[in-house]
């Protein structure tokens, strides 16, 4: 998950400094999300927390005219930004009663500069209708970057609506940049089996990363229904999502996902035309070697076809002994060694000899 996780905080990181070009903080991928996360938080608070005296007397000044003309102002005079940097400041049910004068559109550009802390109490103080006028607005923009920060402070009911009037990508969209993961479930289960399955087939059309990150912030059998759904869709469908995997190095997202399914879903996996393809299986082992998910790989190469079990044997063998190493204890630790001894009995003599020298090897042997 860490490879989608770090793209969507550089993007939320780019938006919060003005950057138009995300790729221009590509180097910030290389870096534990969990920290991306913690220095865009401070960074907002910082942005938000060291606002010009000006904005506090704006604030002050909005407190004494009556509520229609502080809208006025907010949009002839201040624009968007500033109207949002001073909602800020003000009560939050103030905010609120200014927000209920303005057009839905200004008001739909506003929340991208909205200080992320106050969110929650200004859309607590909303009439539903207009919370979801104003987020089926930022869905038409295709702001979903915005809709993610707020989705997790919506109530369910207004959630529910908003859901039934925008298209299954923009909520694959939305959920790659939802800011709270833990209401992602509640979202998803008032999505249905229907419409949940119809959001999967829609990743087809050059949306799997966002599916898988999707997935990926899931509970445990929200994460494998959603395995599911995937392993049903048409083969061309399920193929490109390999694909996709191969083409963006997604396998630390996917494999965990293959790893959830029954034998006979991942039997219709490890037949894909993908998955005959050296390069692709070749692709995988070094990921597999990288990140240490042999756990999650080995039920699947079991399933492979013969020639594409031969082409994860001699990719295994070219790996430096460290990898092996490593490999070997992670399958001692998880006593998948009925999973690997059969790849190694495909590897060529040298192969097999260097690997048996290994200790884990010969203290399984012993």
């Amino acid at each position: 998950m860490d490879t989608l996780r770090n793209r969507a905080e550089s993007q939320k990181i780019a938006r919060l400094l003005s950057i138009d070009d995300p790729e221009e903080l590509a180097f910030l991928r290389t870096l534990p999300a969990g920290e991306l996360r913690r220095f865009r938080e401070q960074t907002a608070a910082a942005l938000h927390d060291r606002a010009p005296d000006l904005l506090d007397r704006i604030a002050r000044a909005t407190k004494l005219v009556p509520t229609a003309v502080a809208a006025a102002i907010s949009q002839k005079a201040l624009g968007p930004q500033l109207a949002a940097a001073v909602a800020g400041r003000l009560e939050p049910a103030r905010a609120a009663d200014i927000i209920d004068k303005l057009p839905v559109s200004f008001t739909a550009q506003a929340c991208a500069h909205l200080d992320p802390r106050r969110i929650q109490d200004i859309v607590d103080r909303l009439d539903e209708d207009l919370v979801v006028r104003i987020a089926v607005t930022l869905a038409e923009r295709a702001d979903h970057l915005t809709m993610g920060r707020f989705v997790g402070h919506l109530r369910d009911a207004a959630l529910e609506r908003i859901i039934t009037l925008i298209d299954d990508p923009a909520i694959l969209r939305i959920g790659y940049f939802i800011d709270t993961p833990e209401r992602l479930d509640p979202v998803l289960a008032l999505l249905g089996s229907e419409r949940l399955e119809s959001l999967i087939g829609s990743a087809a059309d050059g949306l799997w990363p966002e599916a898988l990150a999707v997935a990926a912030m899931a509970s445990g059998e929200r994460r494998a229904e959603i395995a599911a759904l995937a392993a049903h869709q048409p083969e061309p469908r399920l193929d490109s999502l390999v694909r996709a995997a191969h083409e963006q190095d997604l396998w630390e997202s996917l494999l965990p996902l293959v790893a959830l399914l029954n034998d006979d879903d991942r039997r219709t996996v490890a037949v894909l035309p993908a998955l005959r393809d050296e390069s692709v299986l070749g692709e995988i082992v070094r990921a597999v070697a990288t990140t240490g998910l042999w756990a999650e790989f080995l039920p699947l190469a079991q399933l492979l076809p013969e020639p594409s079990r031969h082409s994860v044997a001699a990719a295994a063998g070219r790996l430096p002994d460290t990898d092996l190493a490593a490999m070997a204890l992670e399958v001692a630790k998880q006593d998948l060694w009925d999973a690997v001894i059969p790849l190694v009995e495909l590897m060529d003599d040298p192969t097999k000899e260097r690997i048996f020298a290994l200790p884990a090897f010969q203290n399984q042997a012993g």
